[in-house]
């Protein structure tokens, strides 16, 4: 008999229980641009995360010295947001050092959170393939809301100097374009909904993956 395995559809995970597991960073510095590196770096102590379907790796925020590099605080976090039955996967990082380029972090034991609703979501960049343009990401961005049936306000916001936020993430040796992007407007289901499916491409690499903004 073949066995043939089963990868869930994005319906199928829409109606897993979700869970975000946040470690805490014991390190100095990392590069301002580490979102592959630090995919690279979990996959190495935990292959499974190349194969787990609905999985998010966010980057972890630090302060910028203008220089290519955050400098980490007791803020800095590593957080992984995954179905709960798959969270044994990751857990187990707790403890161990991650080595991403010429700098090392360790991580702490993690605490775990449901995900909550916002009306008002962020995601730092979203890479959607072939719409580099703020219009044509735009429109695409809203065309894969309207798939997932996801209602709410999409904007890119602006700069300090009132430009689209157009970001890039490199990737080995070249560079993924995508932008800053904010709904709002969002019911409770429909804000768990895009936390959980996320927007483009490259979750794993801090990409598409967003979370609540304060209340205004």
């Amino acid at each position: 008999m073949v066995l043939i395995e089963h990868k869930p559809n994005t319906q199928e995970l829409l109606n897993l229980p979700y869970v975000e597991l946040s470690f805490g960073v014991i390190g100095e510095t990392l590069p301002a641009d580490h979102g592959y590196g630090l995919y690279s770096a979990i996959a190495h102590l935990c292959p499974q995360v190349h194969e787990q379907e609905g999985l998010s790796i966010l980057t972890i925020a630090g302060i910028p010295d203008r220089k290519g590099k955050i400098v980490l605080t007791e803020r800095s976090h590593l957080r992984i947001r995954l179905p709960y039955d798959c969270m044994p996967m990751v857990y187990h990082l707790a403890g161990k050092q991650l080595s991403i380029g010429s700098h090392s972090i360790r991580l702490a034991i993690p605490q775990i959170f449901m995900l909550r609703p916002g009306s008002r979501l962020r995601a730092r960049i979203v890479t959607i393939k072939n719409h580099q343009e703020t219009e044509s990401f735009l429109e695409a961005a809203r065309g894969q809301l309207a798939a997932l049936g996801v209602v709410g306000d999409a904007i890119v916001p602006l700069d300090m100097e009132g430009n689209p936020t157009r970001k890039t993430i490199k990737i080995k040796t070249y560079s993924v374009v995508g932008f800053g992007l904010e709904v709002s407007g969002l019911s409770e289901e429909d804000s768990i909904k895009l936390q959980i499916s996320g927007l483009g491409g490259k979750h794993r690499m801090g990409c598409g993956v967003f979370v609540p903004m304060k209340e205004l």
